[in-house]
């Protein structure tokens, strides 16, 4: 059975606090959602109706008062004071925050006590309903890709094995065959991910240059590119507009994100360079030609991908917390990675099996005062134990 913590945080406000707001389950695709809401509902104690809206026509949002109705009929032919309604990948069904809206301010108005639990894989398309139609209704669990103690505890994933094979828990059985592993990552997850997640619910004029941009983003994950060499290494790139809003629309699905630079001017502008950052390692290594023992073998590029998944580590953290993830670079001065909590900063340089001068360390903290600096890896906090801190435990 899958234990993540939030499966705790759902059932306190599911059945111990009174009915107050939507709960809404945010997260990429394969990370858990569903299966989180299942092992939840086998043990809640009021009545629920799950349904989900896979092969709902987008267009039928009275599906969802055909729902709700159900879950109402739930609630009045029980003796039960409450009841719960379940609604899986919602961002399917057109004007699907309004309808929510309707139902449940009725269901506010008659005083009737029916919960809700909305989930959805498309963050962008799911905001975009909350804050347009249910303002003051909701309130967002969010889902983040599988750290390495979560793969550890549920698949005995050692830190290098984490570190190459990444977070995805369905692709956890197929590690002993990487062909097939890698054709399952790039065939059921990102090709899923970004023509549903994104093409079918974004306008995006050109979708064969977000794929190469995708591409380009996971091979240089944990690495600076400037807009302008993006162009370069890009056919038919546009401008740099349209692919700093196709990287945004990446991030938004849970692939790629481009980390800005971190500035301590109150007004912070995005980097013309930003840094690739992949969400889960899985995305990075299934795109290698090289094995996982090749890559192991040559130090230069095993440090790589240690630098990359301590990134996704940290990232995952501040997209489903209150942290706030950047870089620094100076001149031939940096910091690999920024963490920045209630006006307070950290600076994290990650040093495997690379040689690196240190001298950005000490640069950054005559600059900016930082309430640390921290070296992860030779000569530092062993990487494979930083992989299981939590990140915000740093600040305290």
């Amino acid at each position: 059975m899958i234990e993540r913590s939030q499966k705790a945080l759902l059932a306190k406000r599911i059945e111990e606090e009174p009915r107050r707001f939507i709960q809404v389950i945010a997260g990429p695709r394969q990370v858990g959602k569903t299966t989180l809401v299942r092992q939840f509902i086998e043990q809640c104690r009021i009545p629920v109706h799950f349904a989900a809206a896979d092969l709902i026509p987008a267009g039928q949002s009275s599906w969802i008062s055909q729902q709700w109705e159900i879950a109402r009929l739930k609630l009045t032919g029980t003796e039960a004071r409450e009841a719960l309604l379940v609604i899986d990948e919602i961002q399917k069904i057109g004007n699907w925050s309004e309808t929510v809206k309707k139902e449940w301010d009725a269901d506010t108005a008659s005083e009737r006590k029916l919960k809700v639990i909305i989930l959805g894989s498309s963050r962008l398309l799911l905001q975009q309903g909350l804050t347009e139609s249910l303002a003051g209704r909701f309130e967002i669990i969010p889902l983040s890709h599988w750290s390495y103690r979560e793969m550890h505890q549920a698949f005995d994933f050692t830190p290098e094995q984490y570190v190459w094979f990444g977070g995805y828990p369905g692709a956890a059985s197929l590690v002993d065959d990487e062909t097939r592993w890698a054709r399952y990552i790039t065939d059921s997850l990102v090709e899923t991910s970004i023509s549903k997640d994104i093409l079918m619910l974004t306008r995006v004029d050109k979708p064969a240059l977000m794929k190469r941009l995708f591409e380009l983003g996971c091979s240089y994950s944990g690495q600076m590119l400037s807009y302008t060499k993006m162009l370069g290494q890009l056919q038919d790139a546009g401008n740099t507009t349209t692919l700093a809003h196709y990287l945004n629309l990446l991030d938004t699905a849970g692939l790629l994100a481009g980390l800005e630079k971190f500035s301590n001017q109150e007004v912070r502008t995005r980097a013309s360079s930003p840094k690739f950052q992949v969400y889960n390692m899985a995305l990075q290594s299934a795109q290698q030609p090289l094995t996982f023992g090749q890559v192991r073998q040559n130090p230069e590029l095993w440090g790589r991908w240690v630098e990359s998944s301590i990134g996704a580590h940290l990232l995952n953290h501040a997209r489903t917390g209150p942290l706030n993830l950047l870089y620094w670079r100076q001149g031939n001065h940096e910091v690999d990675f920024v963490l920045e909590y209630r006006n307070e900063i950290i600076g994290l340089e990650i040093k495997s099996s690379r040689s690196r001068a240190l001298a950005g360390m000490e640069m950054f903290r005559r600059l900016f005062d930082p309430k640390k600096v921290l070296l992860v890896g030779n000569s530092g906090i062993p990487w494979q134990e930083f992989m299981q801190i939590d990140p915000l435990e740093l600040f305290r």
